[in-house]
C-alpha cells in the first residue's frame, strides 16, 4: 500500500530527526522501526519500549507532506523524550522542548486531518433536545451496560435511536 518512494521519504525524515537529536543531546539515539499498521483516527503512535513508531497508512497516503513535516517529528520526539528524560508527560515540557528547539516544529498534540476515510460506523443517540453520534466503542459500552452518556444541555441520558450511520 505504501510505495517504496514514500517509504524512503519517511525513512529519510526519521533519519533527519534522529540526526538533529543526536547533535543536540550528544547521544547516539537509535533509528526506530516503522510500522504502517495503525488503524483508526490516530495519525501516529510511538511505542516507547520497542523504539517503534506506527503510522496510519490511510491518513499517510492522504496527507503525505503533513506526515513528513509534523507527524514524523511528533512521534520521534516522543521516543527521544523517553530515551533521554525517562517517563515524562506525553506532551509535556520535555516533548515540547524537542519539538521546538530540536526539530523547529510547532508542538501540537492532535492533527487536523479529514478523518472521514478512517471513521468507523457510528450510532445515533437522542436525549429529547438533540441527537448525537456515538462511536462503535461507546455504543458497545452502552449495550454491555458498562457506560451511559448524558446530554450536557438537558442532562438526560442518551437513548439509542436504532439508526446506524455507515461511514468511511
Amino acid at each position: 500500500m505504501i510505495s517504496p518512494e514514500l517509504s524512503s521519504k519517511i525513512h529519510d525524515k526519521i533519519c533527519q530527526c534522529i540526526a538533529k537529536a543526536r547533535r543536540h543531546f550528544q547521544y547516539q539515539f537509535q533509528i526506530p522501526e516503522v510500522s504502517y499498521r495503525l488503524r483508526g483516527k490516530a495519525a501516529g503512535k510511538a511505542l516507547l519500549l520497542n523504539n517503534q513508531i506506527r503510522l496510519n497508512p490511510i491518513l499517510l497516503m492522504e496527507n503525505q507532506q503533513a506526515f513528513l513535516d509534523e507527524v514524523i517529528p511528533h512521534e520521534i520526539a516522543h521516543l527521544i523524550a523517553f530515551h533521554h528524560f525517562g517517563r515524562v508527560k506525553p506532551h509535556g515540557k520535555e516533548w515540547q522542548h524537542i519539538m521546538l528547539d530540536v526539530f523547529q516544529v510547532t508542538p501540537s498534540t492532535t492533527h487536523c486531518f479529514n478523518i472521514q476515510s478512517v471513521q468507523g460506523k457510528t450510532f445515533e443517540y437522542s436525549c429529547g433536545c438533540s441527537t448525537f453520534t456515538l462511536t462503535i466503542r461507546r455504543h458497545n459500552k452502552v449495550l454491555r451496560k458498562q457506560a451511559s452518556y448524558s446530554c450536557k444541555k438537558c442532562t438526560k441520558v442518551l437513548k439509542y435511536t436504532g439508526v446506524e450511520c455507515n461511514q468511511g
